[in-house]
């Protein structure tokens, strides 16, 4: 196969935010997550890039094909990068703060604490306050050399056609495998029904942290880590020909956790200090003292 991180253009956004920017677009919520500011006040840029963000999916939905997956699933899954505590791993995640987000300037690590602080704070189980602490820790994907449109962006499945529901989907007209008969069909590479855990996803942070965590936590965290992406399934109603029925019970939980990832974000810093006996015990109920990656 090719190597596409040579001929494109790797990083078309200006931050990883620029993603989520557009989702809050999309996908405008209610207030009771927000704390600090509406919803409507979020990410609110003077001149927003959408041409940025266009141009991420043209490339992402180009390059994002059976076979590319595939590689980098050997590539990663191998878990043979680094292995580090927990707490040195969200150091490492640091050296990705954005310095160009409207909404903070908190580092990649403060963002996930809100995140889980906000679910604790409403009194859903310990393993989705850890689900909430660890969703992104999949973007160091980053520091190893990905490009962007391989680590962030709208998930969806591979070895089949492609939904219409998915962003920007006239630009799979561009993918290889969509004039490829063994992957454009409606049920392409999987039978009718199969189950999400049967299906292989586009590659990015959402699956990388689902491998590394799946020994560890409930199911249900884990859907939220697998699935908290794939927005044209929980938030458009697509591929339900390939869900079971465990599929769409486990659908309620990616739906309760989506808000507190888009939502959870305010200027106050949490006190980490106050903090870190709780998620010491956390991390220690749930997690190997170290972390492959």
């Amino acid at each position: 196969m090719k190597n596409v991180e040579n001929v494109l253009p790797e990083n078309p956004l200006k931050s990883l935010d620029e993603w989520e920017e557009d989702l809050l677009r999309r996908y405008p919520d209610p207030d009771t997550i927000a704390t600090a500011k509406s919803a409507e006040e979020y990410r609110n840029y003077d001149a927003p890039a959408r041409d940025s963000v266009r141009e991420f999916y043209r490339i992402n939905h180009q390059y994002q094909t059976y076979d590319f997956v595939q590689q980098k699933r050997a590539e990663y899954l191998k878990f043979d990068k680094k292995e580090m505590p927990l707490w040195d791993a969200f150091e490492f995640l640091n050296q990705l703060v954005d310095d160009s987000d409207p909404d903070t300037d908190l580092s990649q690590f403060q963002h996930l604490l809100q995140t889980s602080e906000a679910i604790r704070r409403d009194g859903h189980p310990d393993w989705m306050v850890l689900a909430g602490l660890l969703h992104d820790m999949g973007k160091v994907l980053c520091l190893f050399g990905e490009p962007q449109w391989a680590v962030v962006g709208d998930t969806f499945p591979v070895g089949c056609a492609f939904s219409e529901k998915n962003i920007y989907a006239e630009f799979f007209a561009e993918n290889p495998d969509n004039n490829n008969p063994q992957y454009n069909t409606k049920y392409g590479v999987y039978a009718p029904n199969c189950g999400l855990r049967n299906v292989t996803m586009s590659w990015g942070h959402d699956e990388y942290i689902y491998h590394m965590v799946k020994d560890h936590l409930p199911e249900e965290a884990l859907y939220m880590l697998r699935y908290h992406s794939f927005y044209a399934w929980h938030r458009e109603g697509a591929y339900d020909h390939l869900l079971d029925d465990h599929d769409r019970e486990m659908l309620k939980w990616v739906k309760l956790f989506n808000p507190y990832d888009l939502y959870s974000k305010n200027p106050e810093p949490p006190v980490w200090s106050e903090l870190k006996p709780y998620y010491d015990a956390l991390a220690a109920k749930y997690l190997p003292q170290t972390l492959k990656f």
